[in-house]
């Protein structure tokens, strides 16, 4: 016996070290960890189990270019896999394909979180001679890397999907993370797009950088694609820990509530200093959000992409919250096509998994002008309206200055669109526009012919002002704003709403799903 268990261990050490220490050498070359290196440093210490470790052990190709198993992040079990570049560089053959799947399918009925690390050129290419059991496009088998698409759709709002790109990430390897709900991204050495710089110059004749084609910093500013950017590996997994630390395990349960040593019911006497009350100066509303939100932790996502909204995770009474807010710093917290894709995805993962929404409002509407009306700013939109709609976890929405046209319906604040409760500051306007320029709409041959045109027009906006945009009007002719307070009671005002609103009745549409304008 003790020599087959010798064996064993012998057989097991060798495959731990994938394609040979050769090429471990050049991956630590590149500044990089190994796949198993970086799975022992996102997960608590000693908790990873492995499987089929040994697959193709006996090919030279131990694992077949992953890793996969699962282990506890913070004592909570996740399922975890991440590509091995130094076999077959990462690339996907259909043992590692039935590997990747499989792992998909434990964790969506095991109802975990799955954090995928990805690190592949995608699709094995194999030499037609040797075309067979090891090419992903001639298997029988309906589990493979192919169609793990498929799995990861079945798994959407049912478990959280958390993937990290790591070096180069091609071809149809990047489609599984577009499907997941976040990925990370490592600036100056992340890269992940469908065709690289080689095949876009053999048929455009474009040169262009790795970097410039599909790096960190055009995914997580330009295109929006990835929703984090960090510094290093050590940074990305401590990061994804700090995420999955907001987030519950599955969409039947919610996120764990936190010790909280923040007074939830703090004064935040710091608001009136920051918000100015001329509505057309800006502030940032990242300082809003830290002086509301336990010990000022805010879990930013899409920082760089679209920033006139901000959306994130944080705490307020030690419950995860999810934070939507214009920023008045950027196009004036106008509202966008980029912004509403932002805000659309992020209002629906929170749905999906039980995550209440504060919606901080700051923003004089859509962004006017031809680019954003030939972008599609209707239909894109028309999502916000649409997640909003959707949404059936607590909503409770802060007006603090101006809302006016349509943003009031995409930040939530009319009735009809569920938003629980609506809270005002007594520098809070709501109306088609503001009253400077609602007076130019009104009054403009008035304007023109008054005896002193500047003053008739200052008398004017006053007046609409007060009739208009003066919050302690609206409170005495609507319902729906359910009281004014002062800026310095929000956080307490926020903590007693989600208190009451902790046990909402949600109900569900009918029908199988809506048609959500894509």
């Amino acid at each position: 016996m003790q020599e087959k268990i010798d064996r064993l261990r012998e057989v097991k050490a060798v495959a731990a070290l994938g394609g040979g220490q050769d090429k471990i050498d050049r991956v630590h070359g590149k500044g990089q960890l190994t796949a198993r290196e970086r799975i022992d440093a996102l997960l608590d210490e000693g908790s990873f189990v492995e499987f089929n470790r040994l697959i193709k052990h006996l090919d030279g190709a131990p694992g077949d270019g992953i890793v996969t198993g699962h282990g506890t992040i913070n004592n909570r079990i996740v399922c975890v896999y991440a590509q091995d570049v130094t076999v077959m560089g990462g690339s996907q053959g259909y043992m590692h394909g039935r590997k990747l799947y499989k792992i998909h399918e434990m964790a969506l009925e095991m109802g975990v979180p799955i954090i995928a690390l990805n690190n592949s050129p995608g699709a094995r290419v194999v030499r037609p001679e040797l075309a067979g059991s090891d090419d992903p496009y001639r298997v029988s088998d309906e589990k493979h890397a192919g169609v793990v698409f498929y799995v990861n759709t079945l798994s959407s709002g049912v478990i959280p999907q958390i993937a990290a790109i790591f070096g180069n990430t091609t071809g149809g390897s990047v489609y599984s993370p577009a499907l997941m709900d976040f990925i990370f991204m490592v600036d100056k050495e992340s890269h992940m797009f469908i065709t690289g710089p080689k095949v876009i110059k053999s048929v455009t004749g474009e040169e262009i950088s790795m970097a410039d084609l599909g790096g960190a910093e055009v995914h997580c500013n330009k295109t929006g694609v990835a929703d984090f950017r960090v510094k290093s590996e050590l940074d990305c997994f401590s990061e994804i820990r700090r995420l999955l630390d907001f987030l519950p395990d599955n969409w039947q349960k919610s996120p764990d509530q936190q010790k909280n040593e923040d007074d939830p019911e703090r004064l935040a006497d710091r608001l009136n200093e920051i918000v100015p009350a001329v509505t057309t100066r800006a502030y940032d509303m990242h300082k809003v959000i830290t002086e509301l939100v336990d010990m000022g932790d805010f879990c930013e996502v899409k920082a760089g992409f679209a920033q006139e909204i901000i959306v994130g995770f944080a705490r307020i009474d030690g419950r995860s919250v999810g934070i939507v807010a214009n920023q008045p710093m950027v196009k004036a917290g106008c509202m966008t096509v980029e912004s509403s894709l932002k805000q659309a995805r992020f209002i629906r993962f929170c749905d999906c998994f039980n995550i209440p929404l504060v919606l901080l409002v700051d923003t004089p509407g859509y962004l006017p002008g031809k680019d954003q009306e030939h972008a599609g700013i209707i239909t894109h939109g028309a999502k916000v309206l649409y997640a909003l709609s959707e949404a059936t976890v607590p909503k409770v929405a802060i007006l603090l200055r101006k809302v006016y046209g349509g943003a009031a319906l995409g930040m939530g604040i009319l009735p009809g669109f569920g938003t629980d409760l609506i809270f005002a500051w007594p520098t809070a306007e709501i109306g088609a526009m503001g009253a400077p320029q609602a007076v130019n709409l009104f009054y403009s041959k008035e304007i023109a012919n008054a005896p002193d045109p500047e003053t008739f027009k200052a008398e004017k906006i006053t007046e609409y002002s007060n009739h208009y945009a003066d919050s302690l009007a609206l409170a005495s002719q609507v319902t729906y704003v359910q009281d004014i307070i002062e800026p310095r009671e929000t956080r307490r005002c926020l903590t007693r709403s989600l208190r009451l609103l902790q046990n909402k009745e949600r109900r569900r549409r009918p029908g199988h799903h809506g048609n959500m304008p894509l």
